[in-house]
């Protein structure tokens, strides 16, 4: 495409790009803006090296033309949109890309590759935050999906309100807050449990977690507390009916005087598994698999539509995929309590303004630069955990239903 409009001239034609979702995933009544961060960050080293035009040369991809302007690329547009933290909802245009055609066109598998994973991983651990009601979770992921992808799904789960990530890499790179267990492969290396478990407390001390599950679980539980004392900091659970276990655990760990050693439990969990637990003693839960591959959504089904040209509204009108054209400014509504009601998006426009109304799109990138006041992850996390508590309780439900709050999309006139 950039070859051919460089030839034709259209690669300077002013244009905008917008990234929206025409449908939630199946069972979803709200996406969650993540990896916003992490692609202004992709943004600011986004060029063609040596080797990189060396390739294409190569492979006849591209000729010389193209290669040269590809040597000299750095974008120089304008990006805004919804903070990282934010709802969205089918049409919310969650990020506009403006520039040139050329140099916003190249960018759009980077984008949607970092907001389509993002985003379903944040939408996914915001579920499992509702249904854990107030504990916490440890992301545990890391070896059930790709290494730089583990790294990106601790971020975006720790954003949707997660407590820890065993991903240290993630830690180090986003200052999340990390903890851990011992796997079952340290106790089977040791002759029996109770050795086992005697070299991890001499190593980190009773504040650690001891994994009692490896054999049996009430030998495993007798073992520990004889080896640590009832100032135990925690013991895991990760099979069997997690219902049951927990509960006969806390009776046996409160028999043996370990009334305020946790329980933490994992395997395979999600947020239909967790909502399950919700009446069993469980303190802390441990989720892999599913956040990390956004449970059931592996992606947000976000697109990244051109939507306007020197100024003028463009539509695609295919089939299921129309579009509408111009670029896009958003507002939420809410009731003078706080809770939201409606999105209203105006093509080539403003809203009318009315009282409660909450302003959706700030600026990321202007003229090529980054601006200063981009929100930390914290603040993120803190955005996300304000906008669940707007939306009407039933957008929270885990069961299949329309999304939270209809967005109605006013098109260029």
């Amino acid at each position: 495409m950039v070859g051919a409009a460089l030839k034709d001239g259209t690669a300077d034609r002013r244009c905008v790009f917008e990234v929206f979702a025409r449908r939630l995933p199946p069972g979803r009544r709200y996406g969650v803006v993540a990896g916003t961060g992490r692609l202004l960050e992709l943004l600011r080293e986004f060029r063609f090296d040596e080797a990189d035009l060396r390739h294409l040369r190569e492979e006849g991809i591209a000729d010389e033309e193209l290669i040269g302007w590809l040597s000299r690329y750095q974008f120089r547009g304008e990006i805004s949109g919804y903070p990282e933290g934010e709802l969205f909802f089918p049409g919310s245009p969650i990020l506009t890309v403006s520039g040139t055609f050329a140099e916003c066109v190249v960018l759009e598998t980077l984008i949607l590759s970092v907001l389509n994973h993002d985003c379903a991983v944040a939408a996914a651990g915001a579920r499992m935050v509702t249904a854990a009601r107030g504990r916490p979770l440890i992301e545990m992921g890391s070896r059930r999906t790709h290494e730089e992808a583990a790294v990106a799904a601790a971020r975006s789960a720790y954003l949707a309100g997660f407590a820890y990530t065993s991903n240290l890499e993630a830690g180090r790179r986003y200052g999340i807050p990390t903890t851990g267990t011992a796997a079952h492969a340290f106790t089977l290396l040791h002759d029996d449990e109770r050795t086992a478990f005697a070299s991890q407390v001499a190593a980190l001390g009773k504040d650690t977690t001891l994994l009692v599950d490896t054999y049996d679980i009430a030998d495993g539980i007798r073992t520990a507390i004889a080896v640590a004392g009832p100032e135990l900091r925690a013991v895991r659970i990760d099979s069997g009916d997690l219902s049951v276990l927990a509960a006969h655990s806390r009776q046996l760990l409160d028999s043996l005087g370990a009334t305020e050693t946790k329980i933490i439990v994992s395997g395979d969990l999600d947020e239909y598994a967790i909502a399950s637990l919700a009446a069993e003693p469980v303190d802390i839960y441990g989720a892999g698999t599913a956040v990390v591959v956004g449970s059931g959504a592996p992606t947000a089904n976000l697109v990244y539509k051109l939507v306007e040209v020197d100024g003028r509204a463009v539509v695609k009108r295919s089939e299921h995929k129309a579009t509408v054209g111009g670029r896009k400014t958003a507002v939420r509504r809410h009731k003078p309590t706080g809770t939201a009601t409606e999105e209203v998006v105006v093509s080539q426009g403003l809203p009318e303004r009315q009282a409660g109304d909450q302003p959706l799109q700030r600026d990321f990138v202007t003229g090529g630069e980054q601006v200063d006041d981009i929100p930390a992850l914290t603040q993120s996390r803190e955005r996300l955990h304000d906008a669940l508590i707007s939306i009407p309780w039933e957008g929270l439900k885990l069961s299949a239903g329309d999304p939270a709050i209809p967005v109605t999309v006013v098109p260029a006139s």
